[in-house]
């Protein structure tokens, strides 16, 4: 394989303008762009994650394939009509889900996002990951997408969820549960 990065700087950004992988030039605040970025920060934000060491193995393997379809998937972001995500991609994600999910016990509310630095890394990664889902519906409204695409980052966002339940309960961290203005017994001001 050919060295295709030798130099990181070209200076062709600089006027606001930015290329897709079919050549085509683009402004930078295209909503293309907006969703390939939201895309690269789901991906950093699960970098985060897999830099605890707390990470259980089960989980960390999972999470890296996930770092590699993420590119993938901002490939298809970048070269409009290229499909590199399929329905079993998704099965996977799904699989993934229940496995993970059937040692948890069971929500009546909400968790607020926290835990140890691994699952509260995992939250803030479902959170980017919701954004990068939102600008990918967003850019469907006005251009053909993969629909295994948009289904894919909905259960990734959903995945992320429960990896972050999953590595508060491996490390015996308590989930903080939500408790609405009415429970708490705050005066309205």
């Amino acid at each position: 394989m050919a060295n295709r990065l030798t130099k990181i700087y070209t200076r062709m950004g600089d006027s606001g303008m930015t290329g897709l992988a079919n050549g085509e030039r683009v402004s930078k605040s295209a909503l293309r762009i907006e969703t390939c970025g939201a895309i690269d920060e789901t991906n950093s934000a699960i970098g985060l994650i897999l830099a605890e060491a707390e990470v259980p193995d089960a989980i960390r393997g999972g999470l890296t394939k996930i770092q590699h379809e993420l590119f993938d998937i901002g490939a298809e972001f970048a070269l409009p009509g290229h499909v590199a995500i399929r329905s079993d991609h998704v099965a996977w994600l799904e699989g993934e889900l229940d496995r993970l999910n059937s040692a948890l016990p069971a929500l009546k509310d909400f968790v607020l996002p926290g835990g140890t630095r691994a699952s509260a890394a995992s939250h803030l990664a479902r959170a980017v990951c919701r954004r990068a889902e939102r600008r990918a519906w967003k850019l469907a409204e006005e251009a053909e997408i993969n629909p295994e695409l948009l289904r894919y980052l909905n259960r990734l966002s959903d995945l992320l969820f429960v990896v972050a339940r999953a590595i508060a309960q491996s490390k015996s961290a308590p989930e903080t549960i939500w408790q609405a203005a009415h429970k708490g017994g705050h005066d309205a001001a």
